[in-house]
């Protein structure tokens, strides 16, 4: 858990809560209405898919700090029991009964951990019927994106996800069937609406009709992956559907990594007028606490309203914790860092995440002394610590001396486990056997190095890190089974200059804080080189890449085609050479190892094109 932002864990003196004020409602009704306050817990953490016991366990123990804290309602992440998010898992029933099962004993276990008065708001997996494949003609049944509020050992409610994202990473029609019912239940005199992740994202829906109900808060529970500035984006988004739904939002997402993805949480609490009140860090498991004054519920309605096309169902909770006395209890609110810092942080923990969930005790990758490996390097040691991750030095006789000497350096900057494995004598008995010239010969030796580093990992252990930046996976400047041999690569989406900018803010950091900077400065300075001829330079075969990436971010990320990228100005025979790099390379990107995602559209599963394909952008 984070120190210094939450409630969790903090002294006595902050583990209290406001009195009851008298203020005009945000709707201008009923005029020095008495104004609750209720003290949430966003439980900001970090889930595993398919860990369900484990999973739970999170949850008994984050509500036990929420509990301490004096919350009154605790919020857990979209997903939360099964991890998030669970794929084709979806249509294994022994998965879809197994997460309700869970749901039934976390509730019991809460209770018998004496929190059974505390309401627990978690993410699951359900189903009103066989999971099904999306379109298929029985409406209404299927598997279900849901949230359960749990309270004295029961599941008291019940919350079926309305708005299914279907774009980019996610393919939640292909899973889950929309929920039509917004539930809301009455706690500590509040009305507090359930919803889940994309229903933030879309107007109407459940945030115009938690309008319609006159709700005062709105639980928003997430599992929404980043991307760079997304938490630019936020914030406006949750601002714009509390105006919506004139009610205050308590936000919370999960953080950690899965697979591709890498959830930087963020949570957060907004106020119905859109004032920020409380906000969490990035990439850290942390309790945000806050009390927050709410209008009052009013009469009891129906138990069954309609409102903006929706089934509200009304429930009441009884019990809840008191309000304990004395001085607010405030969460905090987070300040912006760079863009930098903001992507290193996430490559590291969606690194860290990878190996460990996947119980790989170690890391191996080639230290060439360029710039890719030495940034890859440094992300490895951040992530696991130098003792898990063991760079090797593959040197043929076209490797320079100072491509030598900085590989050197920068093991003993990060105190990695540092080797040298020469591989020329090995190139040559290829070379014996086999009668191979030009391309052939630089790509014998990129395969070579790939033999050892697998090797390694066979014979210790290790996971394979592949180092190619995004730039040379959109243009295929890698050799298949080479220098793209590996089982993960956590700068797959990182362009080029972007990898120059993290090297130098990692050291600028690291100077900022008296520590020894990670990455050479020849790393840094040199021009780029695979170093597989006699002085061979990547901008023998390449625009240079402040040339090129600003094409590439067009193409890729923008879906602009060669038109719109020369009316933005860049140069006709360079668009059409880049562009056909790119279109011919898509074999091997398919081929390539997973890596984090950080922008918009990362090579995989945000882009989908076919290799098989005769249409071309080159006019």
């Amino acid at each position: 858990m984070s120190a210094g932002r939450s409630g969790g864990g903090a002294p006595a003196a902050r583990v209290a809560a406001v009195s009851r004020r008298h203020r005009v409602r945000p709707d201008g009704l009923g005029q020095n209405e008495d104004m609750p306050t209720l003290r949430l817990a966003l439980s900001q953490v970090n889930p595993s898919v398919g860990d369900l016991a484990g999973n739970a366990d999170l949850v008994r123990s984050w509500t036990r700090q929420a509990s301490a804290a004096g919350a009154q309602l605790v919020l857990f992440p979209e997903m939360m029991l099964t991890g998030y998010p669970v794929e084709d898992l979806v249509f294994r029933r022994s998965f879809v009964a197994a997460s309700r099962a869970a749901l039934e004993q976390l509730a019991a276990d809460l209770a018998a951990d004496g929190l059974g008065e505390l309401p627990v708001v978690v993410g699951y997996l359900d189903a009103d019927g066989p999971p099904q494949v999306s379109g298929d003609a029985e409406q209404g049944r299927g598997a279900r994106n849901a949230a359960a509020l749990l309270h004295r050992g029961t599941v008291a409610a019940r919350y079926f996800k309305h708005h299914l994202p279907n774009y980019g990473v996610f393919d939640e029609d292909r899973y889950f069937v929309s929920g039509d019912m917004l539930t809301v239940v009455r706690i500590g005199g509040v009305d507090v609406a359930l919803t889940i992740c994309e229903d933030l994202w879309q107007a109407g829906g459940p945030f115009a009709a938690a309008r319609q109900a006159g709700v005062g808060l709105v639980v928003n529970i997430n599992g929404s992956p980043y991307e760079l500035n997304k938490d630019d984006i936020r914030l406006p988004l949750v601002r714009r559907r509390a105006a919506e739904a004139n009610a205050a939002i308590a936000y919370v997402n999960m953080i950690g990594g899965q697979d591709e993805l890498v959830f930087e949480g963020d949570s957060m609490i907004v106020a119905a007028d859109g004032e920020l009140l409380a906000r969490a860090p990035q990439f850290v498991e942390h309790l945000l606490v806050h009390d927050i004054e709410l209008p009052a519920a009013g009469a009891p309605p129906a138990q069954e309203t309609v409102a903006d096309g929706m089934r509200v169902v009304h429930s009441t909770l009884d019990g809840i914790p008191p309000t304990p006395s004395g001085p607010a209890v405030t969460g905090g609110l987070i300040e912006p860092v760079a863009d930098e810092a903001e992507v290193w942080h996430a490559l590291v923990l969606g690194l860290r995440d990878y190996v460990n969930k996947n119980r790989f005790p170690s890391v191996v990758l080639g230290l060439s002394g360029g710039i890719d490996s030495a940034v890859v390097a440094a992300l490895a040691v951040d992530a696991l610590g130098p003792d898990r991750v063991v760079g090797v030095s593959l040197p043929s006789q076209h490797s320079s001396e100072h491509s030598r000497e900085d590989a050197a350096d920068l093991a003993k900057r990060t105190g990695l486990d540092y080797r040298v494995e020469p591989i020329q004598p090995m190139v040559d008995g290829f070379l014996a056997n086999l009668s191979l010239s030009g391309v052939a010969v630089e790509n014998l030796q990129a395969r070579v190095r790939g033999v050892i580093l697998m090797a390694l990992s066979n014979q210790e252990g290790h996971l394979v890190l592949t180092t190619g930046n995004k730039s040379e996976l959109a243009v295929g400047y890698s050799t298949l089974y080479g220098d793209s041999v590996g089982g993960f690569n956590p700068v797959k989406d990182v362009w080029k200059t972007l990898i120059w900018r993290l090297a130098k803010w990692r050291n600028a950091d690291a100077a900022r804080r008296g520590e020894t900077a990670p990455i050479p400065e020849n790393s840094i300075g040199k021009p780029p080189s695979a170093e597989l001829s006699p002085g061979q330079l990547d901008s023998d075969s390449l625009p240079d890449y402040d040339v090129l990436d600003p094409i590439l971010i067009g193409y890729v990320d923008g879906d602009l085609g060669r038109h719109g990228l020369i009316e933005s100005g860049h140069d006709p025979a360079v668009v059409d050479k880049v562009l056909r790099l790119v279109d011919t390379a898509e074999y091997k990107r398919r081929q390539s190892a997973p890596g984090t995602k950080i922008s918009m559209k990362a090579f995989g599963r945000d882009r989908r094109l076919p290799i098989t394909n005769r249409w071309r952008e080159d006019g």
